[in-house]
C-alpha cells in the first residue's frame, strides 16, 4: 500500500508537468516515498481546519518541486486543491503554481522558490511556535516544522546563516528531509562543492541521520530518532533523481516533462497502470483516511484550548493608542533634535512594555538601529519568553526567519540593520511583499548624512530600490514627531514595512496636531499663504525636509511664496484621490530634495520640476561635508530655484 500512496505522488506529479509542457519532475519522483512516510505517519495536520494554530507546518524549500506538494495536498483533501488546479499547473487561475505561493488555506504555508528561503522560513516558524509556547504553555502549542530542502538549498548562504541560527538556539522541533541525491543542474555535486554536509550541521549543533530515502521504514525509524532529541534534526535522505525512468541518476532528470515512451516506461517500473490524473479508489481513499488522522485532535484542541489562542495575537489596542497619544503630546512640548533611530527606539520600548507579542531583533547591530533597549530580554535556546532576538551577522537569513514568524500574523516581528545592507536582505523583503505579510524591517544609518564611514555605508541607490517593490510599505520620517506616526502606519499595515532612519540628529519640523498626517503617505507641511505672484512646492522625505525649509525661509526673502509638503510614504501617497494629491503638490514649479539617485521622482515633479539629490555614491567625510559637496544645501536649492523661475 505505501508504494501505491507513493506512485500516485508520482505520476500526479509526471501529468501535471506534462500538461504544462514545463516543471520540475527530479524531486517528485526522488522524494515521493519521504513525503509520504512523513505525512502517513507524523504530520499533524487537518485539510478541514488548515489555519488550526497548532498543526505542524510543512515546508517545500526546493519550490521547484512544487508538482509534489500539491499532489500530496490534493489527495491528503484540502479543499482549495482541486483536480482541476492539478491539471491546469502552471497555468492562469491555477492554484497549482509554478512555484509555491502562499495559502494557508491550500496548505501552502509560505512562498518558496529562491533556494534557502524557505529553510530560513521553516527556522523563523520553529522560532515562532517556541515564542508562543513560553507565552501559552505545552498543552497549546507544541507543534513540530518540516522543511524538505535539497542541495541547492544547502549551497545558498542563507541556509549556513539559518541553520546556524537554529543550531544556536537548539530549535528541537525543526527536522529538515535534505533531498541527497548527489545531483545538480550541472552535473554531479562534486563539480562544485567538496563539503560533507552531514559534517556542517553537526558543526552547528543539529541532530544528523542519513537514511535510504526510499524506505518507508528506515524514513520512519529517522524522523523519530529525529523527533525525540533536543536538537534541530537534519536527515540525509538518500535518493535518486528522476527514479524509474530513463533519467533516473541524471541531471536531465531535474526538470523537463517526461515524453510518451518515458512515461511507459516509468508506468512499467512502478506498476501502474491507471491513465493520466487517474487515482485507484483504494489509494485516493487511504490517503484520504491519512488527512483525517488528526481532525478530531484538532476539534479537541478547538473546545479545549483555542479561547488562549484565540486572545493572542498582537492588535493595536486602546493602550498601546494611548501610549502613542502620550509620546505625541510629549513631542509637542520637547520638540526633540534628535536622530530618528533614537526616536524610533523610544517608540517601541514603550510599546513592548505593555506587549509582549512584539518581538525585536537586529543583525548585531540592536544600539545602532535603535532596536534594543535596556529593559528588553534575550530569546535563547533555555528561556523563548525574551523579546529581542540576536540574529548575529546573518542579515538575509535574519530577513527571511521574521518572514517565517510573520506569516503566523500573531507576533508582530520586527529587526534592524543598517540601510545600505538592505541588499542583504533583498530576496527576503521581497518575497515578504510578494506574501503581502507584516513583517517590519527596520534600517537606520539612512544616507551621505552618515559621514565618515564611507560610501561603502552610505546608501543612494536604496530607497528606490525598495520603492520599486509592490506591496511595500517604506517610512522615512523627517523627525521625532514622523517617526512616531510612521510607526503607528507601520504596526497597524497587514503588509510589510520598512522604516528609514537617520543616523544624523535633526530639527522638529512638525508640531501639530491629533492626526496621523503620515497615515496620507503626504501632506502639506506648511502651506503659503502669502499673494506673490512667484510660487514654488518644496516636497522633500526624511532629513532633507529641514533642508526645504532652511531654504524655504530664504526664498521667501526674495518675495517667492513656499508651500512645503513632506512625503515620508510614497506608497500611501499614491492611494491617495488625485485630488488631494494635486492639493499637496500644487500646479506652480514642483522641486524635489532628498539624499538619493532621484530615481522615481518623476511622478511628483512632472517634466519641468527641478530634483536636488546624490548622483553618484558618497564620501568618507563628515556629514556637513558630504551634503555641501553634493549641494545638497537649502542656499544651494534657493539659489537654482530663483535661477529657474527668473528664466
Amino acid at each position: 500500500m505505501f508504494q501505491s500512496l507513493a506512485n500516485a505522488l508520482r505520476f500526479l506529479s509526471i501529468y501535471q508537468v506534462k500538461n504544462a509542457n514545463s516543471g520540475h519532475l527530479g524531486m517528485p519522483l526522488g522524494m515521493a516515498d519521504c513525503i509520504t512516510a512523513l505525512f502517513k505517519n507524523f504530520l499533524v495536520f487537518d485539510p478541514k481546519n488548515p489555519r488550526w494554530p497548532n498543526r505542524d507546518r510543512f515546508i517545500l524549500s526546493g519550490g521547484h518541486g512544487s508538482a509534489l506538494l500539491y499532489s500530496t495536498l490534493y489527495l491528503a483533501g484540502y479543499d482549495g486543491m482541486s483536480m482541476d488546479d492539478l491539471k491546469n499547473f502552471r497555468k492562469l487561475g491555477s492554484k497549482a503554481t509554478g512555484h509555491p505561493e502562499y495559502n494557508p488555506d491550500c496548505g501552502i504555508e509560505i512562498t518558496t522558490g529562491p533556494l534557502g528561503q524557505g529553510l530560513a522560513n521553516a527556522v523563523g516558524m520553529a522560532i515562532e511556535e517556541r515564542l508562543l509556547n513560553a507565552r501559552l504553555g505545552n498543552d497549546c502549542i507544541n507543534h513540530y516544522t518540516y522543511v524538505c530542502a535539497g542541495d541547492g538549498d544547502l549551497m545558498e548562504g542563507i541556509s549556513h546563516e539559518a541553520s546556524a541560527i537554529a543550531g544556536h538556539l537548539s530549535l528541537g522541533r525543526l527536522i529538515m528531509l535534505f533531498d541527497d541525491n548527489n545531483i545538480t543542474i550541472d552535473g554531479e555535486i562534486g563539480i562544485s562543492t567538496s563539503e560533507n554536509t552531514l559534517q556542517r550541521y553537526e558543526s552547528y549543533g543539529w541532530h544528523t541521520l542519513s537514511v535510504n530515502g526510499h524506505c518507508e521504514k528506515a524514513i520512519i525509524e529517522a524522523i523519530t530518532e529525529a523527533k525525540n532529541d533536543q536538537r534541530p534534526s537534519i536527515i540525509a535522505c538518500k535518493t535518486k533523481i528522476g527514479l524509474g525512468t530513463p533519467k533516473e541518476n541524471n541531471p536531465k532528470a531535474h526538470s523537463g516533462p517526461l515524453n510518451d515512451q518515458e512515461i511507459a516506461e516509468a508506468k512499467k517500473f512502478f506498476d501502474w497502470p491507471h491513465a493520466p490524473f487517474e487515482i485507484p479508489e483504494y489509494v485516493e481513499k487511504t490517503w484520504r483516511i491519512i488527512g483525517k488522522r488528526h481532525h478530531e485532535d484538532c476539534k479537541n484542541w478547538l473546545k479545549t484550548q483555542s479561547y488562549k489562542f484565540g486572545s493572542l495575537g498582537f492588535e493595536f489596542t486602546n493602550e498601546i493608542r494611548k501610549i502613542f497619544r502620550t509620546i505625541k503630546k510629549e513631542y509637542f512640548m520637547s520638540r526633540p533634535f534628535a536622530a530618528t533611530r533614537k526616536s524610533s527606539r523610544e517608540v517601541i520600548s514603550r510599546i513592548m512594555e505593555v506587549s509582549n507579542l512584539m518581538v525585536s531583533g537586529s543583525a548585531d547591530l540592536g544600539e545602532s538601529t535603535g532596536c534594543l533597549s535596556k529593559k528588553m530580554r534575550p530569546v535563547t535556546k533555555s528561556d523563548f519568553s525574551g523579546n529581542y532576538i540576536h540574529y548575529g551577522v546573518r542579515e538575509h537569513a535574519m530577513g527571511a526567519i521574521m518572514n517565517g514568524i510573520a506569516a503566523g500574523r500573531k507576533i508582530k516581528i520586527f529587526a534592524g540593520t543598517f540601510f545600505s545592507f538592505s541588499d542583504y536582505m533583498r530576496p527576503a523583503i521581497r518575497m515578504s511583499a510578494f506574501m503581502n505579510i507584516p513583517t517590519l524591517f527596520v534600517f537606520s544609518h539612512d544616507s551621505i548624512g552618515v559621514g565618515e564611514d564611507g560610501p561603502t555605508h552610505q546608501p543612494t541607490e536604496h530607497l528606490a530600490a525598495l520603492r520599486a517593490i509592490p506591496n511595500l510599505s517604506v517610512f522615512r520620517p523627517a523627525d521625532a514627531m514622523e517617526t512616531l506616526e510612521c510607526w503607528e502606519c507601520a504596526i497597524k499595515n497587514e503588509g510589510p514595512s520598512v522604516l528609514v532612519l537617520t543616523r544624523q540628529e535633526v530639527l522638529s519640523v512638525r508640531f501639530c496636531g491629533r492626526t496621523n498626517l503620515c497615515e496620507n503617505g503626504g501632506y502639506l507641511l506648511y502651506e503659503d499663504s502669502s499673494e506673490n505672484d512667484k510660487k514654488v512646492t518644496l516636497i522633500a522625505t526624511g532629513s532633507e525636509v529641514g533642508i526645504a525649509l532652511d531654504a524655504k525661509k530664504m526664498l521667501n526673502d526674495q518675495d517667492i511664496s513656499v508651500n512645503i509638503v513632506s512625503i515620508p510614504c510614497w506608497e500611501l501617497f499614491d492611494k491617495q484621490t488625485e485630488s488631494y494629491k494635486r492639493h499637496v503638490l500644487g500646479e506652480d514649479l514642483r522641486v524635489g530634495i532628498e539624499a538619493s539617485n532621484g530615481f522615481g521622482w518623476e511622478r511628483y515633479l512632472g517634466s519641468k520640476g527641478l530634483f536636488f539629490g546624490v548622483n553618484h555614491f558618497g564620501k568618507s567625510c563628515s556629514c556637513s561635508d558630504n551634503y555641501d559637496f553634493f549641494n545638497l544645501t537649502a542656499r544651494n536649492i534657493a539659489d537654482e530655484v530663483m535661477s529657474s523661475i527668473l528664466k
